[in-house]
């Protein structure tokens, strides 16, 4: 008896194709370019409860974006990375009157899932306001799925490719708002 090579996947979802409303690829040749996304993101009022999470390398901009719309949100003083405090939270007026707070991660750091629980995370991601996660890779089997998942890839000193996903309806409310 011949039995036929098995040429399809047997216990894998198939990958999905994104339909057009998921998904955008955008290019900034600048850091006006990543402002000027920043602000356009900011202007849309369903991002006051959206989580937002932002791939890409060392480098690639993550945190430029997250201090960039945060500016366009409002936020005076200091913006800094929450790269050793895992979180920082953040009062915007440019959200209100929704919400006021945004919580900006950077899971770079982050290891233990303990930690997930004992920082109250699971509180912050409970309440209303913007979150914002760095590395999110590194506590995804804990967080929420994204609204809208930003992903960064450096072409060179300047240029990146931006890559949108937006698996939820509030993402795809965004992706929408933002074309419009």
């Amino acid at each position: 008896m011949t039995v036929a090579p098995h040429t399809g996947r047997i216990v894998e979802t198939p990958a999905a194709q994104a339909p057009a409303d998921n998904a955008r690829v955008l290019t900034w040749h600048s850091e006006a370019d990543t402002e000027a996304f920043a602000r356009a993101l900011a202007a849309q009022p369903p991002l006051a409860h959206a989580f937002l999470t932002l791939h890409g390398d060392l480098g690639a901009g993550k945190t430029t974006l997250v201090r960039h719309l945060l500016r366009a949100l409002g936020v005076q003083g200091r913006i800094k990375s929450p790269t050793y405090a895992v979180v920082e939270p953040h009062e915007a007026p440019g959200l209100a009157p929704h919400a006021t707070t945004v919580w900006h991660f950077d899971f770079y750091r982050f290891d233990d899932p303990r930690e997930w629980e004992d920082a109250g995370f699971r509180d912050i991601f409970a309440s209303p306001g913007l979150k914002v996660a760095e590395w999110p890779e590194k506590a995804a089997a804990l967080t929420p799925l994204a609204d809208l998942a930003i992903h960064i890839e450096a072409i060179d000193e300047t240029e990146r490719k931006v890559t949108l996903h937006a698996p939820t309806p509030l993402g795809r409310s965004l992706l929408q708002g933002m074309s419009a």
